[in-house]
């Protein structure tokens, strides 16, 4: 008998990408969006896609009744109240599975590890805030939204990804680094080049995600990120070797930057202390990540054949030649 699970999301891009991995691993699926994207599921044969708002109860209740689903992935629940419902909603599955976020994580441990790094607080206006501030803060009231669902018996998880990148990422956070290295010889990074912000391949993030559906323990977060993780040096030089090309990567500390009007903050996927996930417990369940040479080449293969450049992110060419030609003197 075929599995059936429900993604609550499913066309973007953690989602598209659980899609994909439940299809390949014999799930039937079937996708809760409110139609506003393009299906790429459309001509799929084993999905099949109900409309409607994940925040309407009567949706999420209809959902399940048309599907019964046996897993349910969670990839848009942005309020802890999103998670309350959906708990409730599904309380019977054999798997429901909250996608939280590192920046649950309200300590900066070394390496953040589940059951050890505390969770940032979340107040009530903070629950039903829409800002980006609050973001980590709604993330893990989700979190304790889906530990008081296990506590009542519900087979509830989350799965904590820290930056998440690869094909069809529009975020474009990833795409401007590599427009860059694509583009200019010389790239300027901020700080020395050894600044870490762990990231995860969305395709491992999806894998993730079934796995701890079909095996993880109710009541537990499990963190996902590359196993090796890359500085922003690294990760220039990886892109570099996997787009076939040369790129020199030019440290800037705060002064030089102040020469061309610009902060490291300024650039995209920089955090000036480190941000390390433990991901031991989600290997202990058989999971394993994509080699991080072969996720950058998928990324910058994809990059390649997409519209996006990262410009959103851009700080300014201007300004960076102008960091240049002071490095350049000193």
């Amino acid at each position: 008998m075929t599995d059936t699970a429900l993604v609550i999301g499913g066309t973007r891009f953690i989602g598209r990408h659980t899609v994909e991995d439940l299809i390949e691993n014999g799930y039937r699926v079937t996708t809760l969006t409110r139609g506003n994207r393009e299906d790429p599921f459309a001509d799929e044969d084993r999905v099949s896609h109900v409309e409607g708002d994940r925040t309407n109860d009567r949706d999420l209740e209809a959902a399940k009744l048309s599907v019964d689903p046996d897993v349910v992935i969670d990839c848009v629940a942005y309020h802890p109240a999103d998670v309350e419902t959906a708990t409730e909603t599904f309380a019977d599955v054999d798997g429901y599975v909250y996608v939280s976020s590192g920046a649950a994580y309200a300590a900066e441990h070394v390496p953040k590890r589940e059951d050890e790094t505390p969770l940032e607080e979340c107040t009530p206006e903070q629950a039903r805030d829409e800002h980006a501030a609050t973001y980590g803060n709604r993330k893990a009231a989700g979190d304790r939204a889906v530990f008081a669902a296990a506590e009542e018996g519900v087979n509830a998880m989350a799965v904590r990804p820290c930056i998440v990148y690869g094909p069809h990422d529009h975020t474009e956070r990833l795409d401007y680094w590599i427009d860059r290295v694509l583009t200019h010889d010389r790239v300027v990074v901020p700080g020395d080049g050894d600044n870490l912000w762990h990231r995860a391949y969305v395709e491992d993030v999806a894998r993730a995600l079934r796995i701890v559906a079909e095996r993880g323990e109710p009541g537990r977060a499990y963190n996902v990120g590359d196993r090796r993780a890359l500085t922003l040096e690294e990760t220039l030089e990886t892109i570099a070797e996997a787009a076939d090309t040369t790129c020199t990567v030019v440290p800037a500390s705060a002064d030089a930057l102040a020469a061309g009007g610009l902060e490291p903050t300024d650039f995209t996927l920089y955090r000036e202390y480190p941000h390390l996930l433990d991901t031991c417990a989600l290997a202990d369940l058989g999971w394993e990540s994509t080699p991080v040479e072969e996720a950058m080449a998928r990324s910058v293969a994809d990059h390649r054949e997409s519209d996006r450049d990262g410009s959103e992110w851009d700080p300014g060419r201007e300004a960076e030649e102008r960091v240049l030609g002071v490095k350049e003197t000193l």
